[in-house]
């Protein structure tokens, strides 16, 4: 544990920045998961979980969790997926 208080500080904010990372990345790779087993299943509403995916990963790249090759890598993953 860091005794200055600049430290102590930045141990604290490193948490909390780290808490609100993870919960984004498992929003993203939840809403995926989502729209990939809907298209499994053959549901109806794969267009509006495609939309909410493509939403979250642009999300989780303008925050740079993620970086931008993956994302349209993703993305056109995803698309190629929607239009089988």
């Amino acid at each position: 544990m860091p005794n200055i208080e600049s430290a102590i500080k930045r141990v604290r904010t490193s948490e909390n920045a780290s808490a609100k990372n993870s919960s984004q990345m498992s929003a993203m790779r939840t809403t995926i998961k989502k729209f990939e087993e809907a298209v499994a299943a053959g549901a109806e509403n794969t267009n509006e979980l495609h939309k909410a995916a493509v939403k979250a990963i642009d999300m989780a790249e303008s925050k740079g969790l993620i970086h931008k090759n993956k994302a349209n890598r993703d993305k056109a993953r995803l698309a190629r997926e929607l239009a089988k």
